[in-house]
């Protein structure tokens, strides 16, 4: 199997700093994802439920793999503040591979 075709990085929104950092605890300590990094404030400005809202919200980078996800997006959901939270995983086309190993054996076993 070829590691580029195993990892992905899942981009997800939270309301607060403390809301996203929760999040990214959980999923390192339970082998969801090899590394969360959590940007700093942002404004989005989006359509919900047919109004432009502009909101402060974290960006989260996951770094993870394919098999993950679906249980990942289960454990983010059940824990985070939004109805319907912004969780999308991205394929990596290329990447180090030495980091790849690294990302893919710290999500084994999860």
């Amino acid at each position: 199997m070829e590691v580029q075709s195993e990892a992905v990085v899942v981009l997800m929104t939270a309301a607060t700093v403390a809301e996203a950092t929760r999040i990214a605890e959980l999923l390192v300590n339970k082998k969801l994802a090899a590394c969360v990094q959590i940007l700093p404030e942002m404004q989005s400005i989006y359509v919900w439920k047919g109004e432009v809202q502009r909101e402060r919200e974290v960006l989260l980078l996951a770094k993870t793999t394919r098999t993950n996800f679906v249980e990942l997006e289960r454990e983010v959901r059940t824990i985070h503040s939004y109805e319907t939270p912004e969780i999308i995983a991205l394929r990596v086309a290329e990447g180090s591979e030495p980091y790849l190993k690294w990302l893919i054996s710290s999500c084994e076993g999860s």
